[in-house]
């Protein structure tokens, strides 16, 4: 990175961003909501940059598990369409076939 883009940054206040860092803008419609988060921020310490980072991160994490537990339902649904069955039965199953005995001591 040049110096003169070090100062270009420097100037613009994001100077703990030379590499790595993204800048957006974000244009909300609740002037409300961003009084209230402005505040909120500010008695926390925080700055409103790394609570929405903080709200960003946690909602990716969500749509994640959300999109894993759908296709979880997806394969158990598939798997017992085709026949499958959960462990239980199948054991209780081969118990009553007389396939497989539980040794009780």
């Amino acid at each position: 990175m040049t110096t003169a883009m070090r100062s270009a940054i420097q100037m613009s206040g994001w100077a703990g961003c030379y590499d790595g860092c993204m800048k957006v803008t974000i244009a909300l419609r609740d002037e409300a909501l961003y009084r209230a988060v402005r505040v909120r921020a500010a008695e926390s310490g925080r700055q409103i940059r790394d609570i929405v980072e903080e709200a960003l991160a946690t909602w990716l994490e969500a749509q994640e598990e959300r999109e894993d537990l759908e296709g979880s339902r997806a394969a158990l649904t598939e798997y017992e369409d085709l026949g499958g069955v959960d462990a239980d039965r199948y054991f209780q199953r081969l118990v009553a076939e007389g396939r497989v005995a539980y040794d009780r001591d």
